[in-house]
Order: structure tokens, then C-alpha cells, then sequence
């Protein structure tokens, strides 16, 4: 949710589901893990749209809009201060 706001667009997670470890006949490799909750933010930080942590599928509209309010209402991208160094090649 953090790098939704920090970068003011939609933030979309995806993670693998659970699984549960394998039996120490299967266990030839190291089991990972997955925390699954794929998930879809706002620029606000605003869950969308989210899942458990089993097989899903996540479906949510993003409305665009949103990003332009977000960049209105923070306007970091104006706050360049072009005074402060120059790029050159």
C-alpha cells in the first residue's frame, strides 16, 4: 500500500497460493512458502481488490481518474527544483 501512495498509481501484487509443505518423501528440495493474497491498490493506499491465500483470480476496475487526483492533490512531480542541479551528458 506504501508504494501505491509513494509512486501515486495502482499497485498490483501477485503471489503464488499456498501449499502445503511436502511429505519427507517429497522433500528433496526446500519448500517455500507463499503467502498468497494477490492483491490491487489505489494510489490512495486503498485496497481495490484482494484474495486469500488459495488458487484465485483477481479481478477489479481501476479507475484512472484516480491517479490524476492523487497527482493533484500531492503534487510531488511539481516540486522539482530544477535550481538545485542540471543534467548533462
Amino acid at each position: 500500500r506504501g508504494r501505491a501512495v509513494d509512486n501515486q498509481c495502482y499497485v498490483l501484487t501477485a503471489s503464488p497460493a499456498r501449499s502445503d509443505p511436502p511429505s519427507p518423501e517429497e522433500g528433496k528440495y526446500p519448500h517455500y512458502t507463499a503467502w498468497g493474497h494477490s492483491t490491487v491498490v489505489s494510489p490512495w493506499g486503498e485496497v481495490v481488490a484482494t484474495c486469500e491465500e488459495g488458487e484465485s483470480l483477481v479481478v477489479a476496475d481501476l479507475d484512472v481518474s484516480k491517479v490524476k487526483e492523487m497527482r493533484m492533490g500531492i503534487p510531488t512531480g511539481m516540486q522539482k527544483r530544477g535550481d538545485m542541479y542540471t543534467l548533462s551528458e
